[in-house]
């Protein structure tokens, strides 16, 4: 379909039939207008093949070779590695990324969008902060009418038309569940992300699936923090100073089981008190002859996947693009 960006904001006024004023607060300030006026407003936007200026794009005319990335935290390894993968693969097609760390925050999320449009990117790799159900972003419009390719990584937001590519969260969980119910464990602690977070959610189905296919009595306590390293040592202090003393420590992601490992220390435990287990891999913990046993991520992989799904809509834009998913290693 061909876009001639060249519908102005009163166009779309008078085809609502609404002030200009009202057309421009929904296409740069959508969450001060209702849902039914944004909807209709965003809905003739597309009709007129508006774009705003400030985003226009037209690859025949000018080739941008920049192109954004936007990630809720660089602490985490996991997302160190997929960084390193899309950065080499970019640099093989002479693209220049742009990288942008949150720090789980929305506000610098949405400042991190709008940079990027007033760039003119050819294109966005976006791992949003939050992957609840709830969490709809306000530059989400203003991202869909850029008219510029969009891939997710990891995290899902949900309702938005982009493509992805994710784990196998539920798969993960039930992958690591039947390791340690085939070891024996029949008590086990999970420490897990946001309590509303789909990452989490996936992961504890496939564990609540593996316990209950074992024909043995299980128990299964379940704490949420975020998905950093101080909350799961918190949260896992408590919880062992209360006198509780699980069979296993479950941590669904790297940096919550080492943050579970340090509260074990706090008080006076080690792995022979208590045994951990972790998706994804605990870097370095085998270089101390003490490698902690987990399912195991390819982010290599998942970088790879989303550079090169980037790059075919930016090199086909009428390309249709399913979404990729990255299954686990178990790693005893």
């Amino acid at each position: 379909m061909t876009r001639t960006g060249k519908a102005t904001i009163t166009d779309i006024a008078k085809r609502v039939n609404m002030t200009t004023v009202t057309v421009s607060r929904a296409l740069n300030q959508p969450e001060k207008v209702k849902k039914e006026t944004l909807a209709q407003i965003l809905k003739v936007a597309r009709e007129l093949n508006y774009v705003p200026n400030a985003f226009a794009r037209n690859l025949k005319n000018r080739e941008s070779r920049l192109f954004g990335l936007v990630t809720a935290s660089l602490d985490n390894p996991f997302y160190g590695e997929i960084i390193k993968a899309i950065t080499r693969e970019a640099k093989k097609r002479d693209y220049t990324l742009m990288l942008f760390d949150t720090d789980g925050s929305a506000e610098l999320e949405a400042r991190a969008i709008d940079t990027l449009l007033s760039y003119q990117v050819a294109g966005i790799l976006l791992s949003v902060i939050s992957d609840d159900d709830h969490y709809q972003p306000s530059y989400l419009p203003k991202l869909e009418m850029a008219n510029i390719p969009v891939v997710q990584i990891d995290r899902k937001l949900v309702g938005a038309p982009f493509a992805g590519v994710y784990l196998d969260n539920q798969a993960s969980g039930y992958q690591g569940a039947c390791a340690l119910l085939q070891q024996g464990y029949r008590r086990l602690l999970v420490v897990a992300g946001p309590q509303r977070s789909n990452i989490s959610l996936g992961r504890l189905a496939g564990i609540r699936r593996a316990l209950d296919q074992c024909a043995e009595p299980t128990s299964l306590e379940v704490l949420h923090g975020d998905y950093t390293q101080a909350p799961a040592r918190e949260a896992v202090s408590a919880y062992l100073k209360s006198g509780k003393r699980p069979e296993v420590i479950f941590g669904l992601n790297a940096l919550i089981t080492l943050g579970a490992l340090q509260a074990m220390r706090e008080v006076g435990l080690s792995r022979a008190d208590i045994a951990l287990f972790s998706i994804d891999q605990v870097h370095y913990a085998d270089i101390y002859g003490d490698p902690i046993p987990c399912v195991s991520h390819n982010s290599t992989q998942l970088g790879l996947g989303a550079i090169s799904m980037l790059l075919r809509q930016i090199d086909d834009p009428l390309h249709a693009t399913p979404d990729e998913i990255i299954e686990g290693q178990l790693q005893a």
